[in-house]
């Protein structure tokens, strides 16, 4: 190899032979060039000599990572740019063709190692420029000098409008990841209360077919078809904390074993859970007798059931759907229309759509509804997302039988913030906490304390971009062995789309 074949650095290798040329012996080639058309030839005497490459084609002039950068003549032949992925694949990012030239870029912008894979597509004959060449022709030749940044302007350009477009597809596969992780849960809860709708229409017909033989009244008709009714408007009752639950259900199973009914404790939830009340019952008490009161209420409490898990199937099909709609949304840069929202109403609804695998571990759930204000403006189903993935993480984390707190409460802000009152929202579990030196990246994208294949790493990520770029919000976690406390503040004034602000401490 000659001493002209090592020059900066750069080997020569398979295919490739490299040899120091006059520069005046080339202004003929030169001159055919973009780079050089406009040049007098006086000019094309700046250098003494100049590198000459002869490359085979299929062989590599330049590899990535290397500390030496040469600007690039193409006299004959074609030049093929390949960006090395994270996988080993290659993704062409440009051509040069006869009479063009490259890699001005790095100089322009300050790079000092090569980025991307030089590979000839033909048999080629080239000149390449060291650094110190290549800034004495873009000082001493304005004419190249012009070429040579137009064609920086041209390769950035389309590099940008590459890169936003790889950008729009990353964010197309998280948004396809997290979509997969926010299916689950609603595909799973409507599947659920499906099988148990199948199982509540058996005991309806068997309840239905013991009093089919026993003629009704007018009065029991009409009490019947008040109960049916007010049964039907069950999916929108008012959510209620777990001690005004609790408390109404005591006071109902209470009632109903007064009365005789059978499994008067085993359907007083039901019928709570659905808005009804001993006045509600009363005109059944009235106009049936003991065994045919305690038919009407079984029957009742499987219809109200019933009522209850189409209720489930409807908020599932509609999370589904909303989710589906907010693809679109994103990439059609769409707007849906603000409403305004209960965050206790939209709690509960999560807490149904998540109530099979509550039971599975046997948790207690405790409700401590106690904002003064619950009502605030947002679009589609971005904060039931937030509740789905807080909840549905905390029944992960506690152990069987344990227990899961949710408590809502209203916070003073600050009016010169345009933020005077901000609602919060905590769900709090009692399991073995979240490790020290995990809690930075809690809201990482894919990253993930659960064991392979049980978590992929984007509920708390979506939670968090959901509640500080869509509401404005805050989101924090406090977390020891025995208690990991999300906490979710957001400001009950101004858009869906506000900036972020930070409501005072709580």
């Amino acid at each position: 190899m000659s001493a002209s074949e090592q020059r900066g650095g750069h080997h020569a290798g398979e295919g490739i032979t490299i040899d120091s040329v006059p520069f005046r012996d080339l202004a003929g080639a030169l001159k055919r060039t973009r780079v050089f058309a406009e040049t007098a030839v006086d000019g094309l005497q700046m250098f003494d000599a100049v590198d000459r490459v002869t490359a085979k084609a299929g062989s590599i002039i330049v590899e990535p990572g290397e500390p030496v950068l040469y600007y690039w003549l193409v006299l004959e032949g074609e030049a093929r740019a390949d960006r090395l992925e994270m996988d080993g694949s290659h993704t062409t990012i440009g051509l040069a063709h006869d009479s063009e030239g490259f890699g001005e870029t790095p100089f322009l912008t300050g790079k000092t190692h090569t980025a991307f894979l030089i590979t000839m597509v033909r048999d080629s004959v080239l000149l390449r420029f060291s650094e110190s060449q290549f800034w004495e022709m873009m000082a001493c030749c304005p004419e190249a000098r012009k070429v040579i940044l137009s064609d920086m302007a041209a390769r950035l350009s389309a590099y940008q409008a590459e890169a936003l477009h790889r950008e729009k597809l990353v964010s197309l596969g998280t948004l396809a990841a997290g979509l997969m992780h926010e299916l689950h849960n609603p595909g799973s809860a409507a599947k659920r209360a499906a099988s148990q709708l199948r199982e509540n229409l058996l005991r309806l017909q068997d309840i239905s077919l013991r009093s089919a033989d026993k003629p009704k009244t007018p009065e029991q008709v009409d009490c019947m078809h008040s109960l049916l009714q007010h049964a039907m408007m069950g999916c929108h009752s008012p959510a209620l904390s777990s001690l005004e639950q609790s408390d109404a259900e005591e006071a109902l199973g209470k009632w109903l074993t007064e009365a005789g009914v059978e499994n008067a404790y085993r359907i007083a939830p039901s019928l709570v859970e659905i808005g009804f009340a001993p006045d509600q019952l009363k005109c059944a008490q009235e106009y049936f007798d003991a065994r045919s009161f305690s038919d009407a209420l079984n029957w009742l409490e499987a219809l109200v059931s019933s009522v209850s898990l189409v209720c489930a199937i409807e908020e599932s099909i509609s999370r589904i759907s909303e989710l589906a709609m907010a693809v679109k949304k994103f990439a059609y840069d769409e707007k849906s229309p603000v409403r305004e929202l209960d965050v206790h109403d939209s709690l509960q609804s999560t807490l149904t759509i998540l109530g099979h695998k509550l039971r599975i571990k046997e948790l207690a759930v405790e409700k401590r509804f106690e904002a003064r204000q619950a009502k605030i403006k947002t679009r589609g189903a971005a904060l039931s997302q937030v509740w789905t993935n807080l909840i549905d993480n905390a029944a992960d984390a506690s152990p069987d039988r344990g227990r899961i707190e949710i408590a809502t409460w209203t916070e003073a802000g600050k009016p010169d913030a345009g933020n005077p009152e901000w609602l919060a929202v905590s769900v709090t579990d009692h399991g073995t906490g979240i490790p020290a030196e995990v809690l930075p990246r809690i809201f990482d994208a894919f990253f993930t304390t659960k064991p392979q294949g049980a978590g992929t790493g984007l509920g708390l990520e979506i939670a968090h971009r959901i509640v500080t770029q869509k509401f404005g919000g805050t989101i924090d976690v406090e977390s020891h062995p025995g208690e990991t406390k999300f906490t979710v503040r957001l400001p009950l004034t101004g858009s869906v789309d506000a900036q972020a602000a930070t409501p005072s401490s709580h």
